[in-house]
C-alpha cells in the first residue's frame, strides 16, 4: 500500500487537528483523527463536527474519529501531531509503544516547552529512537485553523533534514486550497511558527489600546528583527525569517481577531488579569508560555529581544500596557541597520 492509499493519523483534535482532518478528508484521504479525551472522539463520530473548538465545520465521511492510538496508528504511514506544545511530552512518549519503522511524524504544534524552551521536534528527538526522532519534520505557516477548514487558499511550510520526507509530505498535503513548499531549515520553521505568538499578543495589546496601523507596523517589524536575531543565535537561516514561517505567520496572526494570543493582549490592555482571561478560553494560548521560554533563551544566547521582555513584563510582572510602550518607544537611540 503506498502512502497516499494509506491512512493519515492526526493526533490531537483540537482546531488545528481537526481543520487538517477536513483538508485531507475533502480530497479523499482516510484519516484517523485521535482524541485524548473519548467523550470527544464520541461526539466527533455522531455529530461529525468539532463543536467546541471547531464548530461549523462537517468532518467528511472519510475521517474515523477515535480515542485508541493504536487504532488511530494502524496502517498509517504519516502520523500529524497536532497538540499543544504542553501536551507534546506526553503525548509522543505515549505514541512510543505504537510506532512502526514506517510511521513519519509531522510537528504541527507552534510553541516551546515551557521549562526547556525546546522546540517540538526537539521534544520528540529527546523522547524517541532513531529513526522517528531524529527525522521528525514541522509544518508551520499563516494557518488559521478556521480558514484552512473553510478551504480559504492558504499556504505553509513542511521543514525537514531529510528532503525525501519532505517532498512526500509536500504532496501528501498539497491541493487546490492549500499550497505547501519546503525548507530543509526546521530550526527557522519552528521558531517563527512559536515566537510570532509572543508578537501577536503584542499586537492584541495595540488594538486594545486602540494604536493605529503606524504602532503595529513597527511592532510587527520590530518583532521580526528579535525573533531573526534570536533564530540566528540558535542556528537558523536569517532567510527563513522572510518567508512564510516567519514575516507571513507574524503578520496573519497580528492582524486576525482570530488569534487567540491576540485576545489574550487585547483583554490585557482592557485591564482585566492574566489568570481571568485564560481561565475563559477553551484553547491555548501558546504565545503565554512561549513568552517565558523565549525570555530564558534570550538571556542565555545573550541576545537582546525588547519587545518580547516587554509583552513578558505585562503578562507577568504586573506591568501597565501603557507604561511597557513607553519604555519601549524611550529606548536608547540606534541606528536600524546595527540591530538588523
Amino acid at each position: 500500500m503506498g502512502e497516499a492509499d494509506s491512512p493519515v493519523a492526526i493526533i490531537g483534535a483540537g482546531s488545528w487537528g481537526t481543520a487538517l482532518a477536513a483538508l485531507l478528508g475533502r480530497e479523499g484521504l482516510r484519516v484517523r483523527l485521535w482524541a485524548r479525551r473519548p467523550e470527544m472522539a464520541q461526539s466527533l463520530r455522531l455529530r461529525r463536527e468539532n463543536q467546541q473548538y471547531l464548530p461549523g465545520v462537517t468532518l467528511p465521511d472519510s475521517v474515523e474519529p477515535h480515542d485508541d492510538l493504536a487504532r488511530a496508528l494502524e496502517g498509517a504511514q504519516t502520523v500529524v501531531l497536532a497538540v499543544p506544545s504542553r501536551g507534546m511530552r506526553e503525548t509522543v512518549r505515549a505514541l512510543r509503544a505504537h510506532l512502526k519503522p514506517q510511521h513519519n511524524l509531522i510537528s504541527a504544534a507552534k510553541g516551546l516547552e515551557h521549562h526547556t524552551g525546546l522546540r517540538m521536534t526537539q521534544v520528540i528527538a529527546q523522547e524517541l529512537p532513531t529513526p522517528w526522532g531524529a527525522g521528525a519534520a514541522c509544518l508551520s505557516g499563516p494557518n488559521l485553523a478556521a480558514e484552512v477548514a473553510a478551504g480559504i487558499a492558504t499556504t505553509t511550510v513542511i521543514a525537514c533534514a531529510d528532503a525525501d520526507l519532505a517532498r512526500r509530505a509536500q504532496g501528501l498535503f498539497m491541493c487546490p486550497t492549500f499550497r505547501v513548499y519546503t525548507n530543509p531549515d526546521v530550526i527557522g520553521v519552528e521558531l517563527g511558527g512559536a515566537l510570532k505568538n509572543v508578537i501577536a499578543i503584542g499586537a492584541g495589546i495595540n488594538d486594545g489600546l486602540a494604536f493605529g496601523d503606524n504602532t503595529k507596523a513597527a511592532l510587527v517589524t520590530r518583532g521580526l528583527a528579535e525573533i531573526t536575531r534570536l533564530g540566528v543565535a540558535l542556528g537558523a537561516a536569517s532567510e527563513t525569517f522572510m518567508g512564510l514561517s516567519g514575516i507571513g505567520d507574524l503578520v496573519a496572526t497580528c492582524a486576525s481577531r482570530r488569534s487567540r494570543n491576540h485576545y489574550v493582549g487585547y483583554c490585557l490592555a482592557a485591564g482585566r488579569t492574566l489568570d481571568e482571561i485564560l481561565a475563559g478560553m477553551d484553547m491555548i494560548a501558546e504565545g503565554v508560555p512561549t513568552t517565558e521560554a523565549a525570555v530564558r533563551l534570550a538571556e542565555t544566547t545573550g541576545v537582546e529581544m525588547p519587545i518580547t521582555r516587554a509583552v513578558h513584563a505585562v503578562l507577568f510582572e504586573g506591568q501597565r500596557p501603557l507604561d511597557a510602550v513607553r519604555e519601549l518607544m524611550l529606548r536608547e537611540a540606534r541606528n536600524e541597520r546595527e540591530e538588523m
